[in-house]
């Protein structure tokens, strides 16, 4: 990977550090997502697909050659207090064997949730099957997400885009809607710790924030996710507070998963708005 002198350029730097693609929920492949973050002149990018660090070997590949750092990442699935709760972690080691077995056991868990939200879709007179979703994941299906299923069901027309299948049938409102089944957070941050890792929490919900981080930092959070696209600056004020309170780091991303969201690189962090994480993880 590429050093990064910060001290000369941490004005100048550009980064996205939460990307996903086809090793998730994604729908560009690891090298196509640093092919964009190259077409973007992003300097620095994290790929961190839901639950599995296998898209990460080629991404770094695909980075070689290129002015632009690939930060090994991923964001695990993790539930406190009822709440489902995205820990993001960088600077993993990709080999790990405890993060490798959790794409098997994530995948497991997918796949149950996806299967009983499908049959309460048919249940509903919906005619979408498992077979599609996973013809629609294609060699991703060990990821089975929402996104994957509201993608068959625009396929089949009952709606003209995935959006639409979030805000009408599989939004967390609706009753064919099924929570996965999710380790503790304590756990998440166990084993990205273990893996070498920084643990982020990934677009920490605001109403949730004051009352979750006591714990979340004792079981080793490291720091915030803050800046994102269309985050309201109330939100953002709020979460530099905490962030502060708990001397945790900031970091930002854009939560890309294709080019249905718009071009990679429309948003951007700055490298002096996250200085300190990027001081922590060596760049």
């Amino acid at each position: 990977m590429r050093a990064i002198p910060l001290s000369d350029e941490v004005g100048t730097l550009d980064l996205d550090l939460h990307l996903h693609s086809t090793a998730s929920d994604g729908t560009a492949s690891p090298s196509e997502v640093v092919s964009y973050a190259v077409e973007a002149r992003l300097d620095v990018i994290a790929l961190t697909d839901h639950d599995t660090v296998q898209g990460v070997p080629e991404a770094l590949r695909a980075a070689e050659g290129h002015p632009i750092q690939v930060i090994p990442g991923i964001e695990v699935s993790c539930s406190h207090e009822d709440s489902e709760i995205h820990v993001l972690g960088y600077f993993v080691d990709a080999s790990d064997e405890t993060l490798l077995s959790q794409t098997g056991e994530a995948g497991r868990r997918r796949e149950e949730r996806m299967a009983g939200m499908v049959r309460n879709l048919q249940e509903d007179g919906f005619e979408v099957s498992m077979a599609q979703v996973r013809r629609i994941a294609g060699s991703d299906e060990t990821t089975l997400a929402r996104p994957h299923l509201a993608r068959a069901l625009a396929e089949s027309g009952y709606v003209d885009a995935p959006r639409e299948a979030f805000d009408r049938l599989i939004g967390n409102e609706h009753p064919a809607y099924i929570p996965t089944r999710l380790q503790s957070v304590e756990r998440g941050v166990e084993m990205i710790r273990s893996a070498g890792g920084i643990a982020i929490w990934a677009h920490p919900q605001e109403d949730r924030v004051e009352a979750f981080l006591p714990a979340m930092v004792e079981a080793g959070l490291a720091g915030v996710e803050i800046y994102r696209p269309r985050t309201p600056n109330r939100k953002i004020r709020l979460l530099e507070r905490m962030a502060r309170k708990y001397d945790l780091l900031a970091t930002g991303g854009s939560d890309w998963h294709g080019l249905d969201q718009g071009p990679l690189g429309e948003f951007r962090v700055r490298a002096r708005e996250i200085e300190r994480f990027l001081e922590v993880g060596g760049l």
